[in-house]
């Protein structure tokens, strides 16, 4: 690699940096959770180590836990603090109704600018 290929790469890799920081420390976006008596705030993006946690779950035919995981990792108050507890997953998937978790995970998981399925035809 030359001097000048390995100074585009850094270039090209700051962008990408730069990119994914405005993106996850922008704008929290909110959800009212009637049920729940409160409001879930989440961000336009999750790195890509959560997206992988969800994903892996997903793969592996867990999509329940999958769907929790989404709730648990992606739900912040209005200070941009996490609401959920991974101790909490137990209780998520066993005492909290089905359809208000498929909602809100739902809610959670799309609000990319890119899907997967577009992310994965393009590759």
């Amino acid at each position: 690699m030359t001097k000048s290929d390995n100074e585009k790469t850094k270039s090209v890799l700051q962008s990408a940096t730069d990119h994914f920081k405005d993106k996850i420390s922008g704008k929290l976006y909110k959800l009212r959770v009637d049920e729940w008596k409160c409001d879930i705030h989440y961000k336009a993006t999750a790195s890509m180590r959560t997206e992988s946690k969800i994903m892996s779950l997903t793969q592996d035919g867990k999509t329940a836990e999958a769907l929790v995981e989404s709730i648990i990792l992606k739900s912040f108050d209005e200070n941009g603090d996490r609401i959920f507890l991974e101790s909490d997953r137990a209780t998520l998937l066993n005492e909290a109704d089905p359809k208000v978790l498929i909602r809100v995970a739902t809610t959670l998981n799309n609000v990319s600018d890119t899907s997967l399925g577009e992310v994965e035809k393009n590759s």
